[in-house]
């Protein structure tokens, strides 16, 4: 019994001919203000435009000069103003107008208007010789079928308005159609040459003989085809494969799966396979969140697998149009208004206070924690010496705290922002998941390596949260990544190193839970020296109750629950996409160290080292001070730098830079120690920085150095501390480098001038010279 045949109302010829209209008619927008850029008169840009989008493309692929066509369906559903039959009849049968158009494109195609040449494929010339020689021998044909002589891929791009779908809302109702799926990519195969057009020649007469391939197998011919020659004389001539004139395709095979925010409670998340062909291939890299429009297809199995399977068949998804949601820094597109907004940024003296209150605005407090992860964000200056030797330069970050301080919120947030960020677990992570999996390649059935979450992270950020409960044996696999930034692996007879330069920001709890004032802070950590050494800030988040700090974090959490938004700051957060432009453009710089500031930093690490020792005698320390410790505060100073927008690392930078080492462990201090509590201050802060900035000075007049030091002068250049003397001998210092070391290291004018206030009314130093210089009145200040 015959399977009944149903007549559709759809004239395709009529079709062709709709889009051989829009082809040779369409003139696009981009192309006329292009071309009015050149200077070009109405009239001709007019002349050229009109038609000329698509129809300049043909010409550049009959060139040999193009082998990408892209239709934009945005494009077809301007053309047809309000008629949108043809756009919606392509986006449910795409396979078929992917046909259609093919057929239109062969009959517009242009004639080539450069000469074939010894840099085009072997197909190409015999292509051409061939039209000569049936020019030249007038009544014969040509010969070749039309979709061999096709030198492009056709693509699709979806409409904008088209919203992406997530893997498990793809249904069989999507058969065929041209939908758009989101997902991140978690296994890229390498690029493999596909076969779509075979080529034979005939010993006999010598002829070639060419064959379609569509499927990924394919029968060879045996017998030669020309009727001219073997076939009208009776011959049999055997034919032989030509390797060189064939035509091959890049060919890709993608994994992608589903988000973790589009995966219900308690189910695993779904993936989906992606075939990406021609010039699609190489733009897709594991741990890319993207948007991939193309067809979605079923495919049979075949040989063993079809006997496995039985009625079952596989689907895929036919890529034509791929959208990176998350772009690197370097791919980041700048608008006009997005340019102005960084100039106004890099030119503003409080932008390091601006962009770390910008992070996480719903969290309250943690200033300081948002800075460093602000420099976390930045990062250092990675060196590579000639001898091969490769110093770090990414920060890692560890925030070591009691329950409900909300670290795994930043954790999240950081995530978010960063532009290949990952977020795991400890429990829910294996070392294998960390680092990389081996496993057998469906398509080529090699063993090939699936990266783990510090290979998706590769030039981004790695969150690990609950870093205290992974078992010791997987948390040894990121030793190697936090200090070396590569994966070695040595299993299933592959041996290689992968790259996972990325930063690692860890949350952990300390080992009773919350933190226990009895034991010594090394025994609240739990960590051995060997992980702690290779964190460059270490931060301790201790939850005292307090009254004045217990209602203000109230007032913040309810008023975020009534209002869907942080309090109002002292100044206006900037947008995350904002920060990220500002933070793409700060890792372009490269900081140097001048020989001024390095003799300063050798000086603070010395003093660390005392500290440190001094710290252990007393049972104190939390952290191990090793020459590790000297590079992060480098990193530390150039990521400050960079933050500048500057070329060169100065004091303040490294002061700053030993601040937050020295607040990170500010919250072991007693209770009862009025002196730490006052500290906490932003006023006795600001206090604290006049104050060693001073005795900076006492210390360089003592050792007859000059009595000038290079200061920071926060964004914007470097300036030179004056430090002179009045009659009396009390030294004064210019409100000016006060001003400047104040702002960039965080703090505001107000701030500054409460400080001001306070102290003079103590009698602890007093403003001369109608207030443009300081002194101290004090001598035990």
């Amino acid at each position: 019994m015959a399977l009944p045949v149903v007549n559709i109302s759809i004239d395709y010829e009529a079709e062709k001919d709709k889009i051989g209209g829009f082809l040779s008619e369409f003139a696009g927008k981009d192309l006329e203000n292009g071309l009015a850029d050149l200077g070009l008169d109405d009239n001709q840009a007019t002349t050229r435009t009109r038609g000329m989008k698509y129809m300049d493309q043909l010409q550049r692929i009959a060139n040999r000069d193009q082998q990408m066509l892209v239709i934009d369906l945005e494009d077809i559903h301007e053309h047809e103003k309000t008629v949108t039959e043809l756009v919606s009849r392509i986006r449910y049968n795409t396979r078929r107008y992917v046909q259609l158009f093919s057929e239109v494109v062969d009959k517009l195609m242009p004639l080539p208007t450069k000469d074939i040449s010894e840099h085009d494929e072997v197909i190409d010339v015999i292509l051409h010789q061939r039209r000569e020689r049936n020019e030249r021998m007038e009544g014969m044909q040509e010969g070749f079928p039309d979709h061999l002589l096709r030198r492009y891929n056709l693509y699709f791009q979806p409409l904008r308005s088209d919203v992406a779908m997530a893997v498990r809302n793809v249904k069989g109702a999507d058969l065929g159609k041209l939908i758009t799926v989101r997902g991140i990519v978690t296994r890229v195969s390498e690029v493999k040459p596909l076969l779509l057009v075979n080529a034979y020649t005939c010993d006999v007469c010598g002829s070639e003989t060419f064959q379609d391939i569509s499927h990924k197998q394919f029968t060879p011919i045996a017998d030669c085809q020309n009727e001219n020659e073997c076939k009208k004389n009776g011959i049999r001539g055997s034919l032989h494969m030509q390797t060189r004139a064939c035509r091959f395709s890049p060919f890709q095979e993608v994994k992608i799966q589903e988000m973790a925010d589009q995966v219900p409670v308690g189910h695993i998340p779904r993936s989906m396979t992606v075939h990406v062909n021609g010039s699609l291939t190489r733009q897709m890299s594991p741990g890319d969140v993207v948007h991939l429009g193309g067809i979605f297809l079923p495919i049979p199995y075949t040989g063993y697998q079809a006997i496995r399977a039985g009625l079952l068949t596989d689907t895929y998804l036919e890529a034509h149009h791929i959208h990176q949601l998350k772009k690197q820094y370097t791919e980041m597109e700048v608008t006009p208004a997005i340019e102005q907004a960084l100039l106004d940024l890099r030119s503003d003296p409080g932008v390091y206070q601006k962009l770390a209150q910008s992070i996480a605005p719903e969290i309250y407090g943690h200033t300081d924690i948002k800075k460093a992860l602000l420099l976390l964000l930045v990062g250092g200056v990675t060196k590579t010496m000639g001898d091969g030797m490769k110093i770090r330069g990414d920060l890692n970050v560890c925030l070591m705290g009691d329950p409900g301080v909300a670290k795994s919120q930043l954790l999240k947030y950081i995530s978010k922002v960063a532009p290949r960020g990952v977020y795991t677990t400890g429990k829910g992570s294996s070392g294998v998941g960390l680092t990389a999996a081996v496993m057998r390649d469906p398509v080529t059935d090699e063993m090939v390596l699936e990266g783990g979450a510090l290979v998706l992270a590769d030039n981004g950020i790695c969150c690990i949260d609950e870093f205290d409960k992974m078992e010791e044996t997987d948390r040894t696999a990121i030793h190697e990544v936090m200090e070396q930034q590569t994966i070695s692996i040595s299993k299933a007879g592959i041996s290689t190193t992968l790259n996972a330069r990325t930063s690692i920001l860890a949350a952990a709890n300390p080992l009773y839970g919350r933190y226990n004032p009895k034991v010594s802070p090394v025994e609240n950590i739990n960590l051995p020296a060997a992980l702690l050494s290779r964190f460059d800030l270490l931060f301790l988040i201790l939850d005292k109750p307090s009254r004045d700090e217990d209602e203000r974090l109230a007032q913040h959490v309810t008023h975020v629950h009534m209002y869907n938004a942080p309090p109002e700051l002292e100044f206006e957060t900037i947008d995350p996409l904002l920060v990220r432009h500002y933070i793409a453009g700060a890792r372009q710089r490269r900081p140097t160290v001048p020989p001024d500031v390095s003799n300063y930093v050798v000086e603070s690490y010395v003093r660390l080292r005392k500290q440190s020792k001094d710290e252990e005698e007393q049972k104190k320390s939390h952290s191990y001070t090793s020459a590790r410790t000297l590079l992060g505060v480098l990193r530390l100073a150039q990521a400050l730098a960079r933050l500048r927008y500057s070329d060169e690392v100065e004091h303040g930078d490294v002061d700053e830079a030993l601040r937050l080492m020295e607040v990170s462990k500010e919250s072991l201090y007693d209770d009862g120690d009025k002196s730490a509590e006052r500290d906490r201050s932003d006023v006795s802060q600001i206090y604290r920085l006049i104050k060693d900035m001073m005795n900076d000075k006492r210390r360089g007049g003592k050792s007859k150095r000059k009595p000038t030091r290079r200061m920071g002068k926060g964004p914007g250049g470097e300036r030179d501390m004056d430090v002179d003397s009045d009659e009396e001998g009390n030294e004064e210092m210019s409100m000016v480098d006060i001003r400047a070391r104040v702002l960039a290291s965080g703090y505001t004018e107000a701030h500054l001038m409460t400080c001001i206030l306070e102290y003079e009314q103590l009698d602890v130093w007093m403003r001369v010279a109608n207030g443009s210089k300081l002194t101290f009145i004090a001598e035990d200040y």
